[in-house]
């Protein structure tokens, strides 16, 4: 079986073209499905039936396994079984009656404007530091992108005088964010001033770049993030995507229709975005009162 997984892996690096963190979590959960089916003594996936993995899956739950990660191993597996019938290279698939379990999804953390606001802010004075994380903050905000893909953007990847920025996404997807007057100005200035002192190779085309002049990683980000929230008071839990979540939450509370929230957070399914219009209940109660005939 692990000679099919590492195709199956290859598969969605090259033709699906996949986030690196992607494959390695499908390769994680892959190789756990491996191992308990050797342990059982079945080496080949055609004679993977519906009932040993529904076992699995028990077995997994038994494990202590949250139901949010069981979920996302059977979609890695169902996936895995589809492409082996896809390629031919076993006659049935054995995961196509297989349910996933139902799942209440999380309404994620998001902050309020005047916490936002207060975070952006955080940053003070005119040293290198300072103004590129007001950058790094503004242009999160303005754009929704995910920790990954400010890291990955490159001077080319930003317009500053038409206003938007361009970022890879999940499956090498690309797409046009419109940003904002604040972090246009934000990010020029970092440019002008502080990324000049940071750059130690003049072909450098990182846009953000680390005290050693290299690009900024994820976890620098997430640190940056979390100072800054800090310093700025807020007590609440943040995540690495919390300014990502408030973008969305913002924008459906100002009225920006769901079609255009998900073009711009770069989501493939539109049901992934409506978990946001769970977090603006207020904001439809104000419009049932304003509108409906009897409100």
């Amino acid at each position: 079986m692990k000679q099919y997984i590492d195709e199956f892996i290859n598969y969605l690096a090259v033709e699906r073209g996949l986030a690196n963190n992607t494959l390695l979590a499908y390769g994680r959960d892959l190789a756990k499905y491996e191992r308990y089916f050797e342990e059982k003594n079945i080496q080949e996936p055609s004679h993977v039936k519906r009932d040993d993995i529904t076992d699995y899956m028990y077995y997994e739950k038994n494990e202590g396994l949250s139901a949010n990660s069981i979920c996302r191993s059977l979609a890695a597996i169902k996936m895995f079984h589809r492409f082996l019938v896809r390629e031919r290279l076993v006659q049935e698939d054995p995961t196509h009656l297989v349910e996933t379990p139902k799942l209440w999804k999380r309404i994620p953390g998001v902050l309020t404007s005047a916490e936002v606001e207060a975070m952006i802010n955080a940053p003070k004075g005119w040293k290198w530091q300072a103004v590129r994380d007001r950058a790094i903050l503004e242009l999160f905000y303005a754009s929704g992108m995910r920790v990954s893909e400010l890291s990955n953007l490159s001077l080319e990847n930003i317009n500053l005088d038409v206003g938007y920025v361009r970022c890879t996404g999940k499956g090498r997807k690309e797409r046009i964010v419109p940003i904002g007057n604040k972090a246009k100005e934000a990010v020029r200035k970092y440019c002008e001033t502080a990324r000049t002192k940071l750059v130690k190779y003049p072909m450098t085309m990182e846009l953000f770049l680390s005290r050693l002049g290299k690009r900024i990683s994820r976890q620098s980000l997430w640190s940056i993030i979390k100072l800054y929230a800090r310093v700025a008071g807020i007590k609440k839990e943040i995540k690495p995507h919390t300014l990502r979540h408030s973008f969305a939450t913002h924008l459906l509370q100002h009225g920006a229709d769901l079609r255009s929230v998900q073009e711009m957070l770069g989501h493939s399914d539109i049901s992934t975005t409506q978990i946001y219009t769970h977090v603006d209940k207020e904001r439809l109660k104000s419009i049932h009162k304003e509108f409906h005939p009897r409100g």
